[in-house]
């Protein structure tokens, strides 16, 4: 028994002499376990701090911190703090996040044998290859420190197409979903779509999410994040159109197998109060007629085709000559709600009109020039030239904000509506303008006579006594 109790002595002994002959220092570990500096808070207790800790917390600088053991004292140092860019964040999950990640790369390195007082080129180069021949861990750890926020800090790649089951990238699956989109929407409207596809790319690219990425990577958390940005900085009404033509290319994403589901649909509608044009009263209308007789008569025509053929401004920027039937007195425009609209053009407009007969067919009816001509501008441009041009004659009569173009098409309905329910029933009177206004449905239309306060009661002053 003595002889065993012996034989392990030596051993101890031998294997502490081993120890003491590659470390040098007696056993006592060359660094202390890095940890994370919260701003003075204990991270783990972060939810019971109140919200006046957590903001004191997050004004202060973050950042991972450790010591080394000096080879000349012996003693352990404190190093220079790894901050990881996690301080431009302005919340605890993202920071968080990102030290975490910076902890952990910063343990591997000191297990293997990394030291500040020496130079560790051979460390590196062994760091980049010791797991893969292709460096896919150096890869990943560069990537943990490029501030890549909560949840998306997967970074596998998806360039070839069939990696990962088959899954593609941002960029590739983007390109067929809008390549898609293109095909099948209007010039106009996809260049709205387009430019509000590009700010969300813009703004995955400024939050770390790389669009070499595989696709799945973009979950219903990060785009209520971006939703939730778009809110803050412009409207509800802003946000829950960003939110429909992002859901429309998922939508295409998921009718061509690319992705699942399109989660997006998922994602509640806000609340948006729509704006509304206040309908011109009798004295405003004889003052903006006579204006416009005198210092705009082409103009003026444009306005009358809002007034009494109830068109909208975008659609009055589409007619050409050609869609102006003068024989039949009728036009053909391409309208919001169907492909094509026939509308009859009546009397009090048809009289106004210029001769049409020495224009080409292809030109346009309306241009900045005055009648009959080519412009190649999009018909958002077009419709901005001529809303403009009404926000001088707005200014001049001092008009705020609740007037524009489509005043005159409320205005004009509400006068027809209020005529035509004299001389008979609210449904017989909705019957006969909807056939005018061109509105799809009786329920349309009645909530645009609602919204328009084109109905009203009698006088109930009688109720009142």
């Amino acid at each position: 028994m003595r002889a065993i109790r012996f034989f392990m002595s030596d051993i101890s002994l031998l294997l502490r002499n081993v120890y003491e002959t590659e470390y040098v220092f007696n056993m006592k570990p060359n660094y202390s376990e890095p940890k994370i500096y919260a701003g003075g808070v204990d991270i783990y207790q972060w939810s019971s701090l109140s919200k006046k800790e957590q903001k004191e917390a997050l004004q202060k600088s973050w950042y991972v911190y450790y010591s080394f053991r000096n080879p000349k004292t012996g003693l352990l140092v404190r190093q220079n703090p790894i901050k990881g860019g996690a301080n431009r964040f302005r919340d605890k999950r993202s920071r968080y996040h990102i030290l975490k990640q910076m902890q952990e790369a910063l343990n591997i390195v000191l297990q293997e044998g990394f030291n500040p007082y020496q130079q560790n080129t051979k460390l590196i180069e062994y760091l980049e290859n010791r797991l893969d021949p292709n460096k896919e861990e150096a890869s990943n750890l560069k990537d943990r420190a490029n501030d890549t926020p909560p949840d998306h800090a997967n970074n596998k790649h998806c360039d070839t197409g069939n990696s990962n089951e088959n899954s593609l990238s941002i960029t590739k699956a983007f390109k067929i979903g809008m390549e898609t989109k293109e095909r099948v929407m209007g010039k106009d409207s996809f260049t709205k779509f387009k430019s509000r596809v590009g700010r969300f790319r813009k703004w995955m690219a400024e939050n770390g999410i790389k669009e070499k990425q595989c696709i799945e990577i973009i979950d219903k958390k990060l785009v209520i994040r971006y939703l939730n940005s778009v809110l803050q900085n412009t409207s509800p009404r802003n946000r829950n159109n960003t939110r429909t033509d992002l859901g429309s290319l998922f939508q295409t994403l998921e009718d061509n197998d690319i992705i699942k589901n399109n989660f997006i649909r998922k994602i509640n509608v806000l609340r948006a109060i729509p704006t509304r044009h206040k309908s011109y009263t009798p004295q405003q209308l004889e003052k903006i007629e006579n204006y416009l007789i005198e210092n705009e008569p082409v103009f003026r025509i444009f306005v009358l085709f809002i007034s009494y053929n109830f068109l909208r401004p975008i659609e009055v920027c589409r007619l050409k000559i050609k869609d102006i039937d003068l024989e039949g007195r009728e036009l053909s425009v391409k309208a919001k709600n169907k492909p094509v609209k026939t509308k009859i053009i009546p009397d009090i407009l048809f009289e106004e009109l210029p001769d049409l007969s020495r224009f080409n067919q292809e030109d346009f009816l309306f241009t900045m020039d005055g009648f009959g001509g080519n412009w190649d501008i999009t018909e958002s441009s077009k419709r901005d030239y001529f809303s403009k041009k009404f926000k001088k004659i707005k200014d001049y009569f001092n008009l705020g904000k609740d007037y524009g173009l489509y005043s005159f098409r409320h205005t004009y309905i509400t006068k027809m509506y209020r005529e035509m329910v004299k001389d008979s029933t609210p449904f017989e009177a909705k019957s006969e303008l909807m056939l005018i206004t061109g509105h799809a449905t009786m329920h349309a239309l009645e909530k645009y006579l609602r919204d328009i306060d084109a109905e009203l009661p009698k006088d109930y002053s009688h109720l009142l006594k």
